[in-house]
């Protein structure tokens, strides 16, 4: 039920890559930018392997419900809230795909940080 990367109907908002993630289906970094982790406050080891739900401000996504319809889309965007190590609320707006190796990419960039949230 997903669609095509190419398929000029699925809209594209072309987030600037500013932040850049890669999960793998349990939801777990396999890859992550050298700037997220420096917004995050955790090194690249301390990341991967770590779920996306670790990161995600508790109480505003239901991240495995959002996960089930991104599988049936294959992309999503929109805003996102995270906290930092340091427990700094982090908005950010977000753009994603399924990749052909089932690994999710997305794409962020900042909009608040300190938020409230």
């Amino acid at each position: 039920m997903g669609q095509e990367l190419g398929n000029p109907e699925i809209p594209r908002i072309r987030v600037a890559p500013q932040y850049v993630t890669v999960v793998d289906i349990d939801r777990r970094f396999v890859e992550v930018s050298d700037s997220f982790c420096q917004l995050m406050g955790y090194s690249r080891e301390e990341l991967i392997g770590k779920r996306y739900d670790d990161l995600t401000a508790p109480g505003t996504t239901d991240v495995s419900s959002v996960y089930s319809l991104f599988a049936k889309a294959g992309y999503m965007h929109g805003l996102w809230l995270f906290v930092s190590r340091e427990g700094k609320r982090i908005l950010v707006r977000y753009e994603s795909w399924l990749r052909p190796d089932a690994k999710i990419e997305g794409h962020m960039e900042l909009v608040e940080l300190g938020c409230r949230g």
